[in-house]
């Protein structure tokens, strides 16, 4: 089966997401809402995470639908970025309700991308709170993939990184998307070759339709990142990558969790490495609840094995999406790839 029209997470009845970015700074947020409050859960996999109002997503907590995901850059500061889009959304009159209060429940994960060549001087006034209200003033069913919201300032191990969207129609009726804001430790391509480690589960050449080398040499296979290949210091919080999953399937808390997990194998796909003690590796998943499971124990277990499908994709595209900026720290993956011959 091919994607779903758009190829994009909102694809999924009842999404938005909305994009804002500051050039100068070289970073941006991204919020995905949906149009009604929506049961959600989350993974975290990776060692170094930085997170906002992820705990009350365990199954056990007792709230039970969120009104955005928000994903940022900026590393902690950037955790300012669900403050925003909470107040904004507030204005709107969305929230938990508390007696006569209504609170916007708004989950936030971090990416580090301070060390990107942009200029980080904002003082006491982080940027981020103001890219979280204008990411929601922004959000509609299309947005821009690549350099573009939380992917702005994302960089790999030797590319690029960027935000990344696939979707895909379920066999028994239903739709997966994957919203991936790709900054990681190691890389998405196979060594130093222009084919992605994803490329198994690309549809309709959505990033270059390369496929796999014919064969790998064994440098290929060798752990390379960005302490490696850029000298970047080994430390915690210095990656990550970061993303949604969405169905329009109804979906408890426990089960979206179980999605989450499954889900993380998209991650192991298309990066290599992934996972890593100083990647913060998470992934948020989300349901609609528009659609109700014929077969709930094999639709399950197929939505697990769709979603890190799609999450591979997603990635892929991030990366094969970005544009160059002038100062850039990393190349993109069309000026380093896309005129080589294949």
């Amino acid at each position: 089966m091919s994607p779903t029209p758009r190829n994009l997470i909102t694809d999924v009845p009842g999404l938005k997401v909305g994009n804002a970015h500051c050039e100068k700074t070289r970073s941006g947020v991204t919020a995905l809402i949906p149009d009604k409050p929506a049961v959600a859960s989350v993974a975290i996999l990776g060692g170094a995470p930085g997170t906002r109002d992820v705990a009350l997503l365990e199954p056990e907590q007792t709230v039970n639908a969120v009104d955005a995901l928000v994903l940022s850059g900026g590393s902690a500061f950037g955790l300012d970025a669900g403050s925003g889009v909470q107040l904004r959304l507030a204005e709107h009159g969305k929230g938990f309700r508390v007696g006569s209060t209504f609170i916007p429940i708004t989950p936030t994960a971090i990416l580090f991308d301070l060390l990107n060549g942009g200029d980080k001087s904002w003082g006491r006034n982080p940027i981020y709170r103001e890219l979280g209200i204008e990411a929601v003033d922004n959000a509609t069913d299309n947005f821009e993939l690549g350099t573009a919201g939380a992917g702005f300032g994302a960089t790999t191990a030797d590319l690029k990184g960027g935000l990344g969207s696939a979707s895909f129609p379920l066999p028994r009726g239903g739709t997966i998307g994957a919203l991936i804001a790709v900054n990681a430790t190691g890389r998405t391509t196979i060594g130093d070759t222009p084919y992605f480690w994803a490329a198994p589960g690309e549809q309709n050449k959505e990033f270059g339709g390369l496929g796999w080398p014919a064969e790998m040499s064994g440098t290929d296979r060798t752990v390379q990142t960005k302490f490696t290949l850029r000298k970047i210091d080994l430390s915690p919080n210095t990656n990550t990558t970061i993303g949604v999953v969405a169905t329009d399937l109804i979906l408890t808390k426990s089960e979206a969790k179980r999605i989450a997990t499954a889900a993380h194998d998209g991650y192991a796909r298309a990066l290599w490495p992934s996972h890593t003690p100083m990647d913060g590796d998470l992934l948020f998943v989300i349901s609609t609840g528009k659609r109700k499971m014929q077969d709930p124990v094999f639709e399950l277990l197929e939505l697990g094995a769709y979603a890190a499908q799609t999450v591979s994709r997603a990635i892929a595209r991030g990366v094969y999406c970005a544009q160059h900026f002038p100062g850039d720290t990393t190349p993109t993956w069309k000026a380093k790839h896309g005129s080589r011959k294949i």
